[in-house]
């Protein structure tokens, strides 16, 4: 093994903080990486980690050559980025990480994508945790939500489009809700995991208002699962807060309703956001993203799923 590698597996140990982590990320086991390790210390002639039975730290030699290791990778990055900008066809593996529920909606494009593009690979993550784009060495990252200062690249690919929503037994139980201080009397769905929590929603106190204000949501149920979440809706334990994009159908064919549509609504600033950390993007990249907003549509196809919604919370 070359010594480039080996220096990568040495980063990536420190990186997943686990042999184990790092080895699986590379498909090896953890004795084989642990050799390796070994031969690039014995090669170099100092001891780069501090081990012990369930630990390990860096040693002094071990931080300085991680760090010229980190300068080292990133070049390595550039040198292919480049070498892909002059590819007449885009080839190599791309790697996206996105929350679970946006995966149904780029699966298409990822079908196409592949099948255009046979030199192309795709290694797709699904999580509802922020996973670290640059240090897991991911080329696009999906997110939802307000962005955050930071040193990547972001393009906006839809709107965020909010609605409140309930199930009809939902509404024979409890009644319809004509405000929103009558509303979050009720119980709700709370999505909740370990980045977002969406327990509050803005909104105009009377149809016709201009005066915005915060509602907090109450319930006995949070879940961490768009899914989940919707299907607890369904099932008449409690109204909730979703974007449009969580839907998979129409809600009538759910037997959902939509709530308060008479009120103004706020996005809270909030966009679905694509993430690299190239501000030249690749072929790789550029060509998936163009791929993505075409299929989304613009009003995004989602939005066909609450009927008539450009008419509501206006």
């Amino acid at each position: 093994m070359s010594k480039t590698k080996q220096l990568q597996l040495f980063a990536d140990v420190v990186q997943q903080g686990s042999f184990t982590k790092a080895a699986a990320l590379h498909g090896l086991d953890n004795s084989a990486l642990s050799k390796q390790i070994k031969n690039l210390e014995k090669s170099l002639g100092v001891q780069l980690l501090n081990r012990s039975t369930r630990s390990f730290s860096l040693t002094e030699p071990g931080q300085s050559i991680l760090q010229e290791t980190k300068k080292m990778l990133y070049s390595l990055e550039q040198i292919h980025h480049i070498a892909e900008n002059y590819q007449a066809q885009p080839q190599g593996m791309l790697r996206i990480t996105c929350p679970h529920f946006f995966g149904q909606h780029i699966q298409a494009v990822i079908s196409d994508f592949m099948k255009t593009y046979p030199g192309a690979g795709v290694t797709l993550s699904l999580t509802d945790i922020k996973e670290d784009i640059i240090a897991d060495r991911f080329d696009i990252a999906f997110r939802l939500g307000k962005l955050q200062d930071s040193n990547l690249i972001a393009k906006k690919i839809a709107p965020t489009q909010f609605a409140l929503i309930a199930s009809e037994k939902f509404i024979k139980q409890n009644g319809m809700p004509n405000s929103p201080k009558h509303l979050v009397e009720l119980p709700a769905i709370i999505y909740n995991n370990s980045d977002v929590i969406l327990d509050q929603f803005k909104m105009s106190e009377s149809a016709g208002s201009n005066v915005i204000k915060s509602y907090r949501m109450q319930g006995r149920y949070r879940v961490g699962d768009v899914r989940a979440m919707i299907a607890a809706v369904v099932d008449g334990l409690g109204y909730s807060l979703i974007d449009l994009s969580n839907l998979e159908s129409s809600i009538d064919q759910l037997g959902l309703v939509a709530l308060l549509t008479d009120h103004t609504l706020s996005t809270m600033d909030t966009g679905i956001y694509a993430l690299y950390p190239h501000r030249i993007q690749t072929p790789l990249v550029s060509v998936f993203l163009k791929l993505l907003v075409a299929h989304i549509g613009a009003p995004p196809y989602w939005q066909s799923y609450v009927p008539d919604y450009q008419n509501m919370y206006q």
